[in-house]
């Protein structure tokens, strides 16, 4: 692997959510400011949404990372779930041990019983749901129901929602709209614009323990930007193998042609290419169509 060829100590465009490369941009640092402010003055409900592969897991674990020992975190990745197992899921989370075929009434008086607990603990507790546009509707109404566990003072459970804006769609529908109101902050990610994105790979690289002049020179920038639309995931692939495409040359530098290589051999990017490519096609057939129509009218 390149690593020694680029005196890195360790691979730098990783796609495993890895918080020591959290990348604090004006956009990702203004998300976990949000869910910071938002945690801290005990409100109930929030939601972060943004395109698949633009950080929401990595946010998410920089979120739980940042929090101080006044909070306890439940973690559910994948809550694809069916309100009762997403409640045994919770439950799970919290530590709580139950009996064999509990009923629901008795599940839900459990995680009632141990948030009251940590909350004289003086613990505040924060559930994260990541992926959350997976989750069926009537577990997304079992979610509202967690909310309305307060004393006097707050609420017993924070709810920080992480999904892709097919979240919002869902959110929209009548049959849930009691949980939407109750979502009191919420913040979409946007992709890194070129320049954060220039920044965003000088950072991993340094991070990784680079140290020499600029790795990517301002062409492969241009290309890498302009293949990837500033989608981190992307971003990372397509830096990765560059990098390989530059070691496999013997190069020191990263050239606009390491990226075309590296462009050429995903999948991924060929495909939102051609998609792209047929849309514009389309839009052009469409106007054509309109612009003939107007001229037999």
């Amino acid at each position: 692997m390149y690593k020694a060829h680029f005196r890195l100590h360790e691979l730098p465009f990783g796609i495993t959510p890895d918080t020591s490369f959290f990348f604090g941009c004006a956009n990702y640092q203004a998300a976990l400011n949000t869910l910071l402010i938002a945690t801290n003055s005990g409100e109930g409900f929030i939601k972060i949404t943004g395109e698949v592969g633009t950080g929401k897991t990595l946010l998410c674990r920089k979120f739980m990372a940042s929090l101080d020992a006044s909070f306890v975190t439940a973690y559910i990745p994948n809550p694809y779930l069916e309100p009762r197992t997403f409640m045994l899921a919770l439950a799970d989370k919290l530590e709580i041990r139950l009996e064999k075929d509990i009923d629901q009434y008795q599940l839900m008086k459990s995680i009632n019983h141990r948030l009251l607990e940590l909350t004289r603990l003086g613990k505040k507790v924060v559930l994260c749901l990541d992926e959350a546009q997976a989750m069926p509707l009537e577990s997304l109404e079992a979610l509202r129901l967690l909310t309305n566990l307060e004393t006097e003072k707050r609420k017993l459970l924070q709810i920080v929602l992480f999904g892709q804006p097919e979240l919002n769609l869902k959110l929209q529908k009548n049959a849930i709209r009691q949980l939407t109101q109750r979502i009191t902050f919420h913040y979409d990610i946007a992709p890194l614009t070129s320049d954060d994105m220039a920044f965003y790979i000088s950072h991993r690289l340094q991070i990784a323990g680079f140290t020499g002049s600029p790795l990517f020179g301002r062409d492969a920038l241009r290309k890498l930007y302009s293949a990837s639309g500033g989608i981190p995931r992307l971003v990372n692939i397509l830096a990765h193998k560059s990098l390989m495409a530059a070691y496999g040359e013997g190069q020191q530098q990263v050239l606009a042609g390491h990226v075309k290589r590296a462009v050429q051999d995903t999948i991924l990017i060929k495909k939102t290419s051609r998609i792209w490519r047929l849309l514009a096609a389309s839009l052009l057939l469409i106007a054509v169509i309109g612009m003939a129509w107007d001229h037999f009218k």
